[in-house]
């Protein structure tokens, strides 16, 4: 079983674990803006930079699409999504408030599909049913060439190490 630590501890995450090299499983989450569906995965003939957090309702979860916000309007030929469990409503009050526009921020509230599907899926604690803190990388053929388990789901991601790899 795939693990990733909180405040030191161990947690165990559910779901499929997608690896370097596996196709990119095809799920829809909820845009924050409109509430339509976006797709995440599959070969959509550029890049894919999928971020999951748990709620951009904390401090290292917020600061994390802030610098992707920053960072991702710079690479060409990349879409950018930040996915949490976080209601569309609250996503979208906080990109107003924050600024974000330079990505896509969805919601995977309804059925943790791409939770599952990805195997980022926190099964056990204190935050069991959220998203752990996640990035992967789809290249234009819908395979999964980058992903960055955080070690700790309290601290943020190597942003050069995922941006380099979406770069590429």
């Amino acid at each position: 079983m795939v693990t990733t630590k909180l405040k030191g501890n161990d947690v165990a995450l559910a779901g499929r674990n997608v690896k370097v090299g596996d196709v990119a499983p095809v799920v829809r989450v909820v845009n924050s803006d409109g509430l339509g569906d976006v797709t995440i995965g599959g070969a959509k003939g550029k890049k894919q930079l999928i971020v999951a957090v748990p709620s951009l309702d904390t401090a290292v979860c917020a600061t994390e699409t802030r610098k992707f916000n920053s960072k991702a309007s710079a690479l060409e030929n990349v879409e950018t999504i930040i996915v949490s469990m976080d209601l569309p409503f609250a996503s979208k009050r906080f990109c107003s408030v924050e600024g974000i526009n330079n990505l896509i921020v969805a919601s995977d509230f309804r059925n943790k599909d791409f939770s599952y599907n990805y195997g980022t899926l926190i099964a056990d604690g204190v935050l069991a049913g959220i998203s752990a803190r996640v990035i992967f990388v789809i290249d234009e053929n819908g395979v999964v060439s980058y992903k960055q388990i955080v070690p700790e789901i309290t601290e943020e991601p190597n942003y050069d190490e995922a941006l380099v790899a979406a770069s590429n």
